[in-house]
């Protein structure tokens, strides 16, 4: 038997879309010749058959065995004639002979066989030595148009083989046309159909719509029995490998879209595990049998469904460098912009699943992809994901990868992959000093116990007492308080190791800003080992005049930060971190880009008002002082921001009050250009501001004035109302804010002071010009000219 020829398999998608266009010409072309090939070879096998008739219809058929004994016949008439000379024959008839010996019968010819039927099995062996001494090149054709390959050896002997290029010569074939215009028209193979443009575009309609039947009828079907529909699953997944170029793109997003979905809805509320030898080897029921058939079968699908998903985001990478012309740059930007999305989804929604760690080994490094709309996917993704997250778990693995990507890519990273670690929820870490507190109490008896303080009775019960309480502790599922602790530590560890790898490595970077924001968040967790080398590196950066105004302000804040949390037993004044913000209040943004403001409220909440037993008096005036210089110039809600800080100072220092006399006290001058608070001398001025700030457009820093002006009493006439006297400084900057592009709060539409009922401004104008068009004879006011206008106005 002949061996089984495998089948050519038909292009996969991926390899479809990676051919070039040259390659696809060249295939184009070698099919084009390869038909025009075996036209011309059936032209020559029919010009030879019909030769062969014509030879044969000039002479009578007869039967074989007549023929068989003419041949006897002749064969014993040659015995004879060979003892007899040659010329006793007639001259026509030895011709006729030779003639007949040399030309085998048609009706009596193998039309299998090629060979002469004389042929012996002698002369065929000599068929090797003949194809030997044959040139190897045609003197028709040139040596460059035709590829000689390995010859074929039949019945009939050897046979050469070759393969022509598609480039012929146009001699050559102008020469076949004129030989073969005597035969008859071989009907050669269907060409393909031209469509036109409305015809291809009503094809790939009708063609997309049969596949979107088909995506959604397999989709209804595993959604109704997922535990019989892995097949259907299976061929689901198929679809992704569509090779209509047409559809071939919407339809890959199409599938990749419902698998996320049909996976989202047949997964298990767990995580599945392999089943280990001795499991598989037991004997168990149908039911239990079944479950473990589709477990298996779905993790191996969701398996093959994200490498899948892999596999289409590193195309996209390929083909950015590659610039294949087969499918458009968009094409694969928008497969891989769903490709990501489906990611994404599944890492919120399957948390608890299978190969959760993968999916976030895939997304993470992608928020620092060059196309904005993956990074922000990406990015989106992994602050729900933090926020999310309860236990910890998953937040530990993306502060793995940040952490990693970062010092891999030599902090050349966009500043938003360090962003996203300030969404982290963490607010209690397992430090070295609670380690106490943190240890969990002792609250099962031991043996010795039980058996010096109870009862064999009592030893029973309390034997059951524990072993309920562990199920009831199994059945919660809580995760217990240490996990937590020590997975929030260990995170918390990773992303202070990255901070200060920049601060140490790349203090010049574009992340230097996000580092400072970030340690300002998580300053009051950081371990007391290494307070003393932080303080001296933010100092340094503090003191190098390179940072700008907002990173100048989070070094300030991370500072005190510390210096109010762990770092309180540390005996340092940091005097020069003062200085520098007493320096700089003055370059706080006067117009709408005022988001600085609620940063540098935050340091002097910190710096005055938590640490106020460490602030000297001298240090708190020069601070209200220029506040109340830097509120003339700011806007409405960093006014009253600031109001409500130098409110605050007022009552917790209540010597404070010199201020709100005009009696110098001491010697001296005040020096406003003098950037030392302790020095400037702010005792010996006085808040004229106030009174500025008393005529102030905005209502409620009108009354935020009168407030301070009368001493900022707690009680009284002159005290401040609940609503605003009970919110921070930070609080009420956001609350009458300004981004609205609206006033806050909302200007009346009534005109106060203004007798009857309270007419609004439209009703008044339009009486006063009926009024005047009354006096004046019903002459409308705008026909008037100008001095009866003016002269109408002074009635």
């Amino acid at each position: 038997m002949k061996p089984r020829r495998h089948r050519k398999q038909a292009p996969s998608f991926r390899k479809l879309l990676k051919t070039s266009k040259l390659k696809l010409d060249n295939k184009l072309k070698n099919k084009q010749f390869k038909q025009e090939s075996t036209a011309k070879k059936h032209r020559k096998e029919q010009k030879k058959l019909r030769e062969a008739v014509r030879d044969v219809s000039t002479k009578a058929a007869q039967p074989l065995d007549r023929v068989k004994k003419k041949q006897q016949v002749i064969e014993e008439e040659e015995l004879e004639e060979e003892s007899l000379p040659l010329d006793m024959i007639d001259e026509d008839d030895l011709q006729l002979m030779r003639e007949m010996a040399q030309r085998a019968s048609f009706v009596t010819r193998d039309l299998s066989v090629s060979e002469p039927v004389h042929s012996t099995k002698r002369k065929r062996d000599s068929v090797i030595d003949k194809y030997e001494k044959l040139p190897r090149h045609m003197k028709m054709e040139p040596e460059k148009e035709v590829i000689h390959l390995l010859p074929i050896k039949d019945k009939s002997g050897i046979i050469p083989q070759s393969i022509e290029k598609p480039v012929v010569p146009t001699e050559y074939q102008d020469e076949e046309e004129e030989t073969d215009t005597e035969e008859p028209e071989v009907v050669p193979a269907e060409p393909l159909l031209v469509l036109s443009t409305e015809e291809l575009i009503e094809h790939r309609r009708a063609t997309l719509e049969e596949k979107k039947a088909h995506i959604a009828s397999l989709a209804s079907a595993i959604l109704a029995d997922p535990e019989n529909s892995i097949r259907k699953l299976k061929e689901l997944r198929a679809m992704l490998m569509e090779q209509d170029s047409t559809v071939a793109v919407t339809v890959r997003k199409l599938v990749l879209i419902s698998l996320m979905e049909i996976f989202k809805d047949i997964s298990p509320s767990y995580k599945i595990r392999p089943l280990t030898e001795e499991e598989k080897a037991a004997r168990v029921k149908k039911e239990t049998q079944k479950i473990r058939e589709f477990e298996e079968g779905l993790v191996s699908q969701y398996k093959f469904y994200l490498e899948n998903l892999e596999q289409t985001i590193k195309d996209w990478k390929q083909m950015k460098t590659k610039k294949s012309e087969v499918v458009s740059l968009e094409a694969y930007r928008g497969l891989a912009e769903v490709a990501v999305m489906c990611l994404c989804e599944l890492m919120l929604s399957l948390s608890h699943f299978n190969f959760h760690n993968n999916l976030i080994v895939l997304i993470v490094p992608l928020i620092d992809d060059k196309c904005k709309k993956i990074a922000d996917l990406c990015t989106e993704a992994v602050k729900k994901l933090f926020r999310q997250d309860k236990l910890g778990h998953a937040s530990l693995a993306a502060v793995k990868i940040i952490s990693g990507l970062v010092k891999s890519r030599n902090y050349c990273v966009r500043p938003e992959v360090l962003n996203i670690l300030l969404h982290l929820r963490i607010k209690e870490v397992e430090v070295k000093k609670d380690v106490e507190d943190i240890t969990p109490k002792q609250k099962m008896m031991t043996y010795k116990d039980k058996r010096k303080n109870l009862s064999r009775m009592q030893r029973k019960w309390k034997k059951a007492e524990e072993k309920l309480e562990r199920e009831l502790l199994e059945a919660d599922a809580s995760e217990s308080k240490e996990k937590k602790l020590k997975l929030h530590t260990e995170t918390l560890n990773i992303v202070f190791l990255t901070y200060f790898r920049i601060l140490k490595r790349a203090q010049k970077s574009v992340l230097l800003p996000a580092v400072l924001e970030g340690l300002a968040k998580f300053a009051h967790l950081i371990n007391v080992e290494f307070f003393d080398d932080l303080l001296v590196v933010l100092n340094k950066l503090v003191e190098s005049g390179e940072l700008n105004y907002r990173e100048g302000l989070h070094c300030v804040q991370t500072a005190f930060n510390i210096l109010s949390g762990q770092g309180d037993v540390l005996n340092i004044d940091p005097l020069s971190f003062y200085t520098h913000l007493y320096k700089t209040l003055f370059g706080l943004s006067a117009g709408s880009t005022n988001d600085d403001t609620v940063i540098a409220l935050q340091c002097l909440e910190v710096m005055l008002t938590k640490r106020r037993k460490q602030v000297s008096p001298q240090r708190a005036l020069a601070f209200i002082k220029r506040l109340s210089t830097l509120a003339l110039q700011v806007l409405p809600n960093s006014c009253i921001g600031i109001l409500s800080t130098n409110r605050g100072l007022l009552q917790m220092f209540p010597k404070t009050d010199i201020l709100l006399d005009n009696e110098s006290q001491g010697s001296g001058l005040f020096l406003p250009e003098l950037d030392e608070p302790e020095y400037c001398n702010a005792q010996n001025t006085a808040l004229w501001e106030l009174h500025l700030l008393q005529r102030h457009y905005h209502p409620v820093v009108r009354e935020f004035t009168a407030h301070l002006c009368a001493g900022a009493p707690s009680e009284g006439s002159s005290a401040l109302r609940a609503s605003l006297s009970r919110r921070s400084a930070v609080e009420l900057f956001n609350d009458f804010s300004t981004n609205g592009m609206n006033f806050n709060p909302q200007v009346p539409e009534t005109v106060p002071k203004m007798k009857g009922k309270g007419r609004t401004i439209l009703e008044l104008s339009k009486d006063l010009q009926e009024m005047i068009e009354a006096k004046l004879g019903q002459v409308p006011l705008g026909e008037l000219d100008f001095a009866s206008q003016v002269k109408a106005f002074t009635l």
